[in-house]
């Protein structure tokens, strides 16, 4: 299985300020010597030795992972800004069939459907799944008037398929799925994907307390994770401040993550005010108090867009 990131930051799309670009280029300026100049050799070296926020960037997208098979079957994971750019690159590679399957149905995880453009392609074979029952309705109406120009009910094919979930797994092209209801405000749905003996987890928008950690039910579904991408949206003490909100902390997830035997965790759907160089400091946080609290030391990175991890 191949996982590649689209889309990472939570509740808006957040696009680097101007500002923001402006500090980096500070920083390249206020490290860089002649020396780094003399070949291509040493501008390359320089630029690799670079903090990470400053050579390059988290993304700013909203929600989208997209994962392959051994079998090449394309699944989606959730349809937020970042499925546009996903979906340029599939038309490119001449993709035409593929699994969408919704966490839940805030407009940061489904805004980018419209912009997707297999959608308008009339080759095109789209799958969509969701748990909730009025599954169609809920992606047909956010593209009503006055809210898009350009009506998805216009576009609801006979290759457009809706599938209602039940809470028990089934199975597409080799691939186990398995899904799971957790706690955030109208529910959202995390989802496993098994294959060959690996397992990939995708648990977004969830909050996470000591009573979900300890959970059976949580620890059975999580359990032996080789990759798990979880909601790590705040800080601890934003965590208390918004209690309720529907998202979790660095240190639950990873309390969580080392509870059920993970193997790689990533943290995922970013906090939109927090620039690059905070979420980097938060994962060195976050790798610290990995250390002190489990002696296997879990791998902890956070999702970041363009980044492609192979089980």
């Amino acid at each position: 299985m191949i996982i590649d990131f689209w889309g990472v930051r939570g509740s808006i799309p957040t696009p680097l300020t101007d500002q923001q670009i402006k500090s980096k280029i500070q920083a390249v300026v206020q490290r860089i010597s002649p020396k780094d100049l003399v070949s291509q050799d040493a501008r390359q070296a320089f630029l690799d030795k670079l903090p990470n926020w400053v050579n390059g960037t988290i993304g700013g997208n909203t929600s989208c992972v997209h994962l392959k098979n051994k079998n090449g079957t394309n699944f989606i994971l959730d349809a937020g800004s970042g499925l546009r750019g996903l979906g340029k690159k599939l038309v490119k590679n001449k993709e035409n069939k593929f699994h969408i399957f919704f966490s839940h149905f805030h407009w940061d995880h489904i805004q980018g459907l419209p912009f997707f453009d297999p959608i308008f392609n009339p080759n095109a074979e789209i799958h969509f799944y969701s748990p909730k029952e009025n599954l169609q309705t809920l992606l047909e109406d956010q593209s009503e008037s006055p809210y898009f120009p350009v009506s998805m009910r216009a576009m609801t094919k006979k290759n457009m398929y809706f599938h209602i979930l039940k809470e028990d797994s089934l199975e597409i092209d080799g691939t186990k799925i398995s899904l799971k209801k957790m706690f955030h405000p109208g529910d959202s749905y995390s989802y496993s994907f098994e294959e060959d003996g690996k397992k990939f987890v995708y648990a977004t928008d969830v909050e996470l307390n000591e009573l979900h950690i300890n959970s059976q039910e949580n620890q059975k579904f999580f359990l032996n994770s080789d990759v798990l991408i979880l909601d790590s949206q705040y800080t601890d003490l934003e965590a208390l401040e918004k209690a309720n909100w529907g998202h979790s902390s660095f240190s639950y997830g990873i309390e969580f993550a080392i509870s059920c035997k993970v193997k790689k965790l990533f943290f995922f759907h970013h906090e939109p005010m927090y620039d690059d160089k905070k979420l980097y400091t938060i994962l060195q946080n976050a790798k610290m108090y990995a250390e002190y609290v489990d002696s296997n030391r879990l791998q902890i990175y956070l999702a970041k867009e363009g980044l492609s991890v192979k089980i």
